[in-house]
């Protein structure tokens, strides 16, 4: 557990929605998969370390949440506007993706 706090008015900068993942590719040469999820109003580009442990076609279809705005940077020249929050990140563990369930819609806020 962290002992350092923020405050609700930290949290509340963070815009965290509801994203369905319709497109998902390996980056050749990498750990990295390239998704494209529907984030209701828009289509973004997510590039994302978890190639290591989800094939792109086990991920297709699957509702997430993203960190919607995130400063959009280039990740080995893709663009990735937004990251997808998982579970068990620590070395040694597997993520395991936050999803929601199919009652949530792709743009949805997640408060």
């Amino acid at each position: 557990m962290s002992s350092q706090y923020v405050s609700i008015d930290d949290f509340a900068k963070i815009d965290l929605r509801v994203g369905k993942v319709v497109e998902a590719e390996h980056i050749p040469g990498t750990k990295l998969l390239k998704l494209i999820v529907d984030m209701g109003n828009e289509r973004r580009q997510i590039i994302s370390g978890i190639a290591e442990y989800y094939k792109p076609e086990d991920i297709i279809g699957k509702k997430v949440v993203v960190v919607a705005n995130l400063k959009p940077k280039k990740i080995r020249g893709y663009l990735s506007e937004g990251m997808i929050l998982a579970a068990g990140c620590e070395k040694g563990q597997r993520p395991v993706l936050v999803t929601v369930g199919e009652e949530a819609e792709p743009g949805w806020r997640v408060c």
